[in-house]
């Protein structure tokens, strides 16, 4: 590959959440990057900002490491799609299947149709027959709706970014038992399905 001749300026932001190993690691793959490929004058650190607008509005101490080691030790017990921000790197750091599109789960005398809700939701529905569910949680609000033919939408709400003013939340489903729960495990809302 050819050197591109001419002064380029790069700016580009890395998560903090990265910690000063990870960032120092990232700096250095960057420059090396750019270094095969011509030659590297100055790097400016501007240190840690607070951007005029979220990226992505996860809460103070969230730490993506320790939810990973969490979430691995539970590989057996997971059951996962994949969401609008999720990707092969994903995949990489977990031990359990995180990037298929959609599952189809037996509860009781229903199916339960589970996506994560950016592709298939409400208004666009996937192959439903009648009182089929669609579980998703693309929109960061619980909810458990009735619709169409007998048909069900529930939604888990969100551990990390909730929406609408809710709390953070998540569902379990244990035999035919759906619960919604607050982080500190409270059932606030329960429904047989």
């Amino acid at each position: 590959m050819a050197k591109i001749s001419g002064k380029y300026e790069i700016v580009y932001i890395i998560d903090p959440a990265q910690g000063e190993e990870g960032i120092a690691a990232l700096v250095e793959k960057f420059k090396a990057m750019v270094e095969a490929e011509g030659t590297l004058t100055s790097i400016e650190e501007w240190g840690k900002r607070r951007l005029a607008y979220p990226i992505n509005d996860l809460p103070e101490g969230y730490a993506p490491k320790e939810v990973l080691a969490m979430l691995n030790e539970r590989k057996d017990r997971i059951f996962c799609v994949r969401g609008n921000c999720d990707a092969e790197v994903d995949q990489m750091v977990l031990n359990f299947p995180v990037l298929a599109d959609y599952a189809v789960l037996p509860v009781g005398q229903r199916l339960v149709y589970v996506t994560h809700g950016h592709v298939f939701n409400l208004n666009h529905l996937p192959p439903l027959a009648p009182g089929d569910i669609l579980l998703h949680g693309h929109t960061h609000v619980p909810a458990w709706t009735n619709f169409g033919q007998g048909n069900l939408y529930l939604n888990p709400g969100s551990v990390s970014i909730p929406k609408e003013n809710t709390a953070h939340s998540y569902m379990t489903l244990e035999g035919s038992t759906a619960c919604w729960k607050t982080m500190e495990g409270v059932c606030y809302h329960q429904l047989q399905l």
